[in-house]
């Protein structure tokens, strides 16, 4: 059994105005899902990108305009919504306060394909050991 702490792991800088605590990875010993959350200025967000697994993102506070494709929706506190393999999208935090995203990606490294890249952005992939950890 792995009972993973994360309560007292501070959120890492993600990109201008994100910040993401991850809690379940490769790197803690998950074979199957990532699990992060996310806290939102407003305005900022996460540009339009694809996974090759499915997402589910639920918004714990705040609300977020999240767009598939060429849909678009406001998701807001207590809501989540189900995101394709392949499908692109994106949000950005449309409230006034701080937006907190909960995410589960069906891969145990966050990864993910930027619009425009030609590389993918890969994240959380190496398990933690005993070195890393001082």
């Amino acid at each position: 059994m792995n009972v993973s702490d994360v309560k007292d792991s501070l959120p890492e800088p993600w990109r201008e105005g994100v910040e993401t605590r991850m809690l379940v990875s490769a790197r803690n010993g998950a074979a199957q899902l990532c699990i992060f959350e996310q806290w939102v200025a407003p305005g900022a967000g996460a540009p339009t990108h694809r996974h090759s697994v499915e997402e589910v993102l639920s918004v714990r506070a705040g609300q977020a305009e999240i767009w598939l494709d060429a849909q678009r929706a406001v998701v807001t506190s207590g809501q989540c919504l189900v995101i394709p393999a392949g499908v692109r999208h994106g949000f950005r935090n449309c409230g006034e306060g701080t937006l907190h995203l909960h995410a589960v990606l069906a891969s145990p490294v966050f990864e993910a394909m930027m619009e425009g890249a030609t590389e993918p952005t890969r994240r959380w992939e190496q398990p933690v050991t005993r070195a890393d950890q001082g």
